[in-house]
């Protein structure tokens, strides 16, 4: 078990604002591990184009054959083998992944970032990533594939969670005060 490290585990609906978060921590000094690029990257792996579809049924697959796990596993060598202290993970989607970080490091830390449905999607729509849905029923669908895989559970069990109603800069103000909050404890 790693005990030197302070892990975030980050998650949350797509479009909730978890970039915004990712981006605020590694202004601070933080390295991001993707869950999300893992996925991406075996869908290119397997010669698929990056598309919602395709994501989605590349990020099934993989709990499939592989177990609900199987992503957290993929990325823990790349947390324990990376020199910073602080890390942030952008992405958890079960309990089961919760759980392998929780069993791999001491300082792990699950947060959530929630936003209104009609917001997420206009977030999205204005993103303009590969694998954004199109439409609102595209990012219905998206949605209940998320949560058909635990992420309603992680979101429900996490440590904090974290509004993002409002501006950009009045989040990251949010997501800084949360730092300080668990770096204090980390420090004890």
């Amino acid at each position: 078990m790693n005990d030197n490290k302070l892990v975030i585990g980050l998650t949350g609906m797509p479009g909730a604002g978890k970039t915004v978060f990712v981006d605020a921590v590694v202004a601070v000094g933080y390295v991001k591990v993707s869950m999300g690029d893992v996925i991406r990257e075996e869908t290119m792996r397997r010669g698929l184009e990056l598309n919602p579809q395709n994501v989605g049924r590349v990020m099934l697959d993989l709990r499939k054959t592989g177990g609900d796990n199987v992503v957290a596993e993929l990325c823990v060598p790349k947390i324990v083998g990376h020199v910073s202290d602080k890390i942030v993970i952008d992405g958890l989607r079960s309990l089961s992944e919760v759980n392998v970080f929780k069993a791999n490091f001491v300082g792990f830390k699950l947060v959530a970032v929630h936003a209104a449905s009609e917001a997420r999607f206009e977030r999205l729509s204005q993103r303009g990533r590969s694998d954004d849905p199109e439409t609102f029923d595209m990012f219905l669908e998206r949605d209940m594939r998320e949560l058909s895989v635990g992420l309603g559970n992680a979101i429900a069990l996490s440590e904090y969670v974290l509004v993002n109603d409002s501006s950009i800069e009045s989040f990251k103000t949010v997501v800084e005060k949360y730092l300080e909050k668990v770096e204090a404890k980390w420090k004890q």
